[in-house]
């Protein structure tokens, strides 16, 4: 397996603990602010990361920050891995001048699936068995000029085989390059809350768009995984400003992988 490394940055943080909370004693009592912040300090108290890496737009050149667990679990880097204050969900968020993979020219916050509580990367056949995600999640920005943004997909080997892509108001199922291969809506308004789910087993990729299925991919592949997050389909050469505030982000605030 190849190895990975965490890179802790100026501006990022990894607490070691979340704060114990102690419940009040009279009914009806509600909870006071500051310990309702404290029950969502980090996005793993609001989303099961047990068996998913982060990556993130920050780090080295070719080289960005990853995140694996145990440290995942008591992590947060605002404005690019957050929760949100009440604990309903979780922000990703990839500005065009972010870090990029050794393997991409676009810059990511984004979930990697794992398996062993975080220790190993998944990889599983589309032939052998049943693998499911489905993710609760809503576009919530997009970068200027070229204004694409990835939300969830299915990996396999070095490159993606299926996803839910966002461009401008047209939410596309991918297949493969081909980016455009099913048209779920063309006037999907941003912040609209929906349900991703893709299916994969006898050698076949079910896309469904709020428990409807959409399309279905012929993928033979035993090196997939899922991904989650904001993978924004921009950077500096065709997006201006080159700076943080031009960004793809993604709000996730369910997710939920199984294989059978």
């Amino acid at each position: 397996m190849p190895s990975t490394r965490t890179l802790v940055l100026a501006g990022l943080t990894a607490a070691a603990s979340a704060a114990t909370l102690t419940l009040s004693p009279h009914a009806g009592a509600q909870t006071p602010p500051e310990r309702a912040a404290a029950r969502c300090a980090h996005p793993a108290d609001v989303l099961d990361l047990t068996n998913w890496k982060l990556t993130l737009p920050t780090g080295e050149d070719e080289d960005p920050t990853e995140i694996t667990q145990p440290e995942l679990a008591t992590f947060s880097a605002a404005p690019w891995f957050r929760a949100e204050a009440d604990c309903d969900a979780v922000r990703f968020r990839a500005a065009v001048n972010g870090v990029t993979t050794g393997g991409s020219s676009y810059p990511r916050a984004e979930l990697r699936e794992m398996t062993d509580g975080g220790a190993d990367e998944a990889a599983w056949s589309t032939t052998d068995g049943t693998h499911t995600l489905v993710v609760r999640e809503a576009f919530m920005a997009l970068p200027e000029e070229r204004p694409y943004l990835v939300g969830a997909q299915v990996h396999g080997g070095d490159d993606d085989v299926t996803v839910f892509r966002l461009e401008g108001s047209s939410l596309y199922i991918t297949d493969g390059d081909d980016r455009h291969a099913h048209l779920v809506t063309d006037d999907y308004e941003l912040g609209t809350e929906f349900e991703a789910r893709f299916v994969a087993r006898d050698g076949e990729i079910d896309a469904y768009y709020n428990g409807r299925l959409e399309t279905t991919i012929s993928h033979d592949g035993d090196t997939n995984y899922f991904k989650a997050g904001a993978y924004t389909q921009a950077n500096c050469d065709n997006s201006e400003p080159c700076n943080d505030d031009n960004h793809g982000e993604v709000r996730i605030s369910r997710i939920k992988v199984t294989h059978s």
